[in-house]
């Protein structure tokens, strides 16, 4: 098992892909820039795993802590702090696997859309920001509402991009161990804008059908 830094982790997607992989015995650590806040969310991770029976190894502190102990980094901020907090994190993270779940939503009119990244998607942006991490793009389109309803199976595909074949089997593997959930390589760490998208197009089905829809690829082994 893994020790998993999250950055960003104290909001609900963050919290709800913690309680999960801390589910799958992975070792948990959750970053902020406030410890209190990082602690308080440690704690609501905690009590949400022990609600259904198991103990979790989950710890909270500042961001750099998190992540020199971590072996992956997961980056879960708004976009809006996407680039601030890469750019302040650049050494502590140097060759990591660095795994991006932020999504550039914008909302024009009420209607869920995606922002225009200089680098195409915030998954580019990342590497761009991080040269020497391997950056992998994963955990995009999953509903924070179901993650963290832990008495339930997550069920659907989590589309994976990377341009590193290491980095990228890591991080499947990492989805393998959550039960349901099945990891698909959707390619070259280019096709990350096309993932982020669907995105919006899953909030604006949830919003019309009043669900939690995910996605799934049909059709393949």
């Amino acid at each position: 098992m893994a020790t998993i830094g999250f950055i960003g982790g104290t909001g609900p997607e963050g919290l709800g892909l913690a309680m999960r992989l801390a589910l799958a015995d992975d070792r948990v650590l959750i970053g902020s820039r406030r410890p209190d806040r990082a602690e308080a969310a440690a704690q609501q991770v905690r009590e949400a795993l022990a609600a259904v029976g198991r103990e979790a190894d989950v710890g909270g502190g500042v961001n750099r802590d998190v992540v020199r102990e971590a072996e992956i980094v997961v980056i879960v901020v708004p976009f809006d702090g996407h680039e601030a907090t890469l750019n302040d994190l650049r050494e502590e993270i140097g060759g990591k696997i660095v795994v991006d779940a932020a999504v550039p939503l914008a909302f024009v009119g009420g209607q869920p859309g995606i922002a225009a990244v200089e680098q195409g998607s915030a998954t580019e942006q990342a590497q761009a920001l991080l040269p020497e991490a391997r950056v992998i793009g994963a955990f995009h389109n999953l509903s924070a509402r179901k993650l963290q309803a832990l008495e339930d199976e997550m069920a659907g595909d989590v589309l994976i991009t990377g341009d590193d074949a290491e980095a990228k089997q890591a991080v499947m593997e990492l989805v393998e161990r959550m039960p349901r959930l099945r990891p698909v390589d959707a390619g070259a760490l280019a096709m990350s804008s096309f993932v982020e998208g669907l995105t919006a197009l899953l909030l604006s089905i949830n919003r019309r059908y009043k669900s939690q829809a995910a996605v799934q690829v049909v059709g393949i082994e």
